[in-house]
């Protein structure tokens, strides 16, 4: 059955199934946050063809990874999330049973993070590619709010776990060839880093340990050089990181290059870490809060740009520019 089949009405009920109905029928969702608290709200797109494709990514791993990119900001920001709201263009041949399963795919990853978290609402339109929507809502306390623009000289950087996962996952399932050398666990645990990347949404109840408004950061989705340059630049100072201190797969070690290594881990992007910068002691707690793959992995600085070193010299030392990630409308 295909949406042009049952019409925007139809393609409605289908999907109002995944809402609260308490929630949805009004012109506007009706959100309640606690006394003292901030309402965070943050939009993120996916489109066909360029965020995911029929061959790397199910409808099921669609929906997760539209939700999970959305929470992840919520998380970049210290906040907890209310709910979503899903603006929908499909062409009218797709199939009902697909957009079932995008929504089944949202509604796990709410789930697994807040179960009372959910769709509230959204929009539906006909247009010639897939392209999704999201608007997360959630709130903090005004004073554990996580901003890009507060980073000191001195303070320590720290990343919540590795990178380079997602963009392996994606090679791997784009040029299946590459595996030859890596075992199936490896394998499918590198896929499953780019199909269902998880959200740091731990940072939620870690904050009664640590001064917030210390904290600067932001989420790692577009790489993490992208995270370090874009913190420096908000915050007017510069970063030294140690690569050797960088959490990657350790599969990479025999896997690829020290080179391509390199690329995925630095630009790959889409590993949905956070990048938090911070005074050494409380930096020091924090990684012990979030454990495993963890780690400080430099230091800001008054210089304004951002170097990469290396101990042991595999790689030359060089300063990170924004233009070797991905950036949307670059030919």
């Amino acid at each position: 059955m295909k949406v042009s089949d049952i019409g925007e009405q139809g393609l409605l009920k289908v999907i109002q199934q995944f809402c609260p109905s308490d929630v949805i029928g009004d012109d506007a969702a009706v959100l309640i946050t606690k006394p003292e608290q901030s309402l965070v709200v943050t939009t993120d797109v996916l489109v066909d063809n360029v965020h995911f494709s029929e061959i790397t990514t199910s409808p099921e791993d669609v929906g997760w990874r539209a939700v999970a990119a959305n929470l992840s900001d919520l998380a970049a920001m210290g906040a907890s999330p209310l709910g979503i709201t899903v603006g929908l263009a499909l062409p009218g041949d797709i199939e009902v049973d697909w957009v079932e399963r995008l929504y089944c795919g949202m509604t796990e990853c709410l789930q697994q993070y807040n179960d009372n978290a959910s769709i509230v609402g959204g929009d539906l339109v006909r247009a010639p590619v897939i392209t999704i929507s999201i608007t997360a809502f959630g709130q903090a306390h005004p004073q554990n709010i996580i901003r890009r623009n507060t980073a000191r000289v001195g303070d320590a950087i720290i990343v919540t776990g590795v990178h380079g996962a997602s963009r392996a996952g994606l090679e791997l399932l784009l040029h299946p060839e590459i595996a030859e050398n890596i075992n199936e666990a490896d394998k499918q645990t590198l896929i499953k880093a780019h199909q269902r990347p998880q959200p740091r949404l731990d940072i939620l109840p870690i904050r009664k340990d640590i001064n917030f408004s210390q904290i600067s950061g932001m989420d790692s989705s577009d790489g993490l050089a992208d995270a370090v340059l874009q913190i420096c630049r908000a915050s007017n100072v510069g970063a030294v990181l140690e690569w050797q201190k960088i959490p990657v797969p350790k599969v990479f070690q025999n896997w690829l290059t020290p080179i391509q290594t390199l690329e995925y881990v630095l630009y790959g992007g889409e590993d949905f870490e956070l990048v938090l910068c911070l005074p050494y002691v409380e930096a020091e707690i924090l990684v012990q809060e979030f454990g495993k793959n963890a780690a400080i992995i430099g230091t800001i600085t008054s210089n304004l740009n951002v170097v990469v070193h290396d101990d042991k010299k595999e790689i030359p030392d060089q300063v990170l520019t924004l233009d070797r990630g991905f950036q949307h409308f670059n030919i």
